[in-house]
C-alpha cells in the first residue's frame, strides 16, 4: 500500500490547528497559539500568513520532520465566491482573491495562502477542501424575502460534510443516500440540510441561533433602530454581532464550561440564556426539517459544543419527533481536510480546479 505524507493546516482567529497524517493515521497534532502582540501589528487576515508560515515550519523543525517527506498540503478554504463541495487546487487566481478581494476578512483565508506558501517549493500539490463558501443552495433557497438581498451558503462545511459522510457509514448507508440535518456547534452556529449528499441549505450563524460570541438572527427593525440612533458606529455594531454576541453579550463569557459551572452553582440567568441558545439550534434543526417535507434520516449534533450531554439533552428533547438524533462531538476539519486530500492523490476524487471573474 502507497504510504502518503499530509499536512493539514486550519487557521483560526487567535490560532493555527496543524496536523502530519499518513495516509489516514494521525502522526502528530499541534495548536499554534497567536497572542493578541503578535496579531496587532497586521491591519488585514491576510497579512499574517508570514508570522503563521514562520510558526508552522519552525514546530515542524522542532518536532524534526522533514518537509521534503511531504506528498500533498491541504488548508482550510477561505471566504471565496461560492464553490462546490471537495477539492480545490490552490492556484494563483484563488491567491490572487483571497489577498486583494476575500469576501469577508477571516482567519480561514489564510489556508490556502500557506498551503501554497510550504508545497511550491517541493513541488507538490496544494489544496483547500470543503471551503467556508460551499454553496450548493437550491434556487428557491436563495430567495431572501429582500429583491436587493440574495441568501449565499457560508457554513461549517468542512465539519459537518465529514461527519455527515462518518455518521453515514456507521448507519451502513452512503451520505449520498441520506437527508440529514447537521448542526455544528462551536464559537459560531451553523445548521445545514444535507439532501442525498448536497447542502441545499443552511441556517447560518448571522440568520439563526446565537453561539458563545456571535448574536445570530436579531429582530431586523430593533437592529435597524440601534444602527441608525448615532449612539454607535458600524464597527461597534459589528462587534455586538459578531465577538460580544450570544453567551459573551449575555454573561460575558464565551465560555460554554463556564455557563454550565455557573449552571451548577445555581445561576438561573445562566441557565435561562444556555437553554435558550439550545432551544434556538432545535427551532433551526426543525426549519430545515421542512425543506425535504420532514422526510429526515438522522439530525446529527457535532462540533466542540457537542461534548456538553447538558445541552445534546435540551436540544435532542426538543428535535427527536423529526429523526434519530446522533451526537457526534469535536470539531474533525483537521482530519478530514486530510482524508479529502488523501482521496484526491489516491485518485478517487479529482480536484477542481478554480476559476474567477473579479
Amino acid at each position: 500500500m502507497d504510504l502518503y505524507k499530509i499536512l493539514a493546516i486550519n487557521p483560526g482567529s487567535t490560532s493555527t490547528k496543524i496536523a502530519l497524517f499518513e495516509n489516514e493515521k494521525e502522526l502528530y497534532k499541534k495548536t499554534l497559539d497567536h497572542s493578541n502582540e503578535e496579531i496587532a501589528p497586521f491591519e488585514r487576515i491576510t497579512d499574517q500568513y508570514e508570522m503563521r508560515y514562520n510558526a508552522i515550519m519552525n514546530i515542524l523543525k522542532e518536532i524534526d520532520f522533514d518537509v521534503r517527506e511531504l506528498s500533498v498540503v491541504v488548508g482550510r478554504g477561505g471566504l471565496l465566491p461560492p464553490v462546490k463541495s471537495g477539492a480545490y487546487s490552490v492556484n494563483d487566481v484563488m491567491i490572487k482573491r483571497l489577498v486583494e478581494k476575500p469576501l469577508l476578512e477571516h482567519a480561514s483565508n489564510l489556508g490556502a495562502i500557506i498551503a501554497n506558501e510550504i508545497a511550491k517549493p517541493l513541488g507538490i500539490g496544494a489544496y483547500i477542501y470543503d471551503s467556508v463558501a460551499v454553496d450548493e443552495l437550491e434556487d428557491i433557497a436563495r430567495i431572501s424575502g429582500m429583491a436587493a438581498i440574495k441568501r449565499s451558503s457560508f457554513s461549517h462545511a468542512l465539519n459537518m460534510r465529514a461527519v455527515g459522510i462518518k455518521v453515514a457509514g456507521e448507519l451502513g448507508k452512503y451520505y449520498s443516500d441520506m437527508n440529514m440535518v447537521i448542526a455544528h456547534l462551536g464559537g459560531g452556529i451553523s445548521i445545514g440540510m444535507h439532501k442525498s449528499g448536497r447542502l441545499v441549505d443552511i441556517v447560518s450563524d448571522d440568520e439563526g441561533p446565537f453561539s458563545p460570541e456571535r448574536s445570530g438572527r436579531v429582530p431586523c427593525k430593533k437592529l435597524m433602530d440601534m444602527c441608525f440612533s448615532g449612539d454607535y458606529d458600524k464597527k461597534a455594531v459589528g462587534k455586538m454581532m459578531r465577538g460580544n454576541g450570544g453567551l459573551a453579550g449575555y454573561l460575558g463569557t464565551n465560555s460554554a464550561l463556564e455557563v454550565e459551572k455557573r449552571i451548577a452553582e445555581g445561576d438561573e440567568q445562566a441557565r435561562l440564556v444556555y437553554e435558550a441558545m439550545a432551544y434556538q439550534v432545535a427551532k433551526g434543526i426543525g426549519e430545515l426539517a421542512t425543506v425535504v417535507d420532514g422526510q429526515v434520516d438522522a439530525v446529527v449534533i457535532t462540533g466542540g459544543i457537542a461534548h456538553s450531554k447538558m445541552m445534546t439533552d435540551w436540544i435532542s428533547k426538543r428535535v427527536q419527533f423529526i429523526a434519530p438524533v446522533v451526537v457526534s462531538p469535536g470539531e474533525n476539519e483537521l482530519e478530514a481536510l486530510a482524508n479529502g486530500a488523501l482521496r484526491v492523490i489516491k485518485g478517487e476524487e479529482e480536484a477542481r480546479e478554480y476559476v474567477d471573474s473579479f
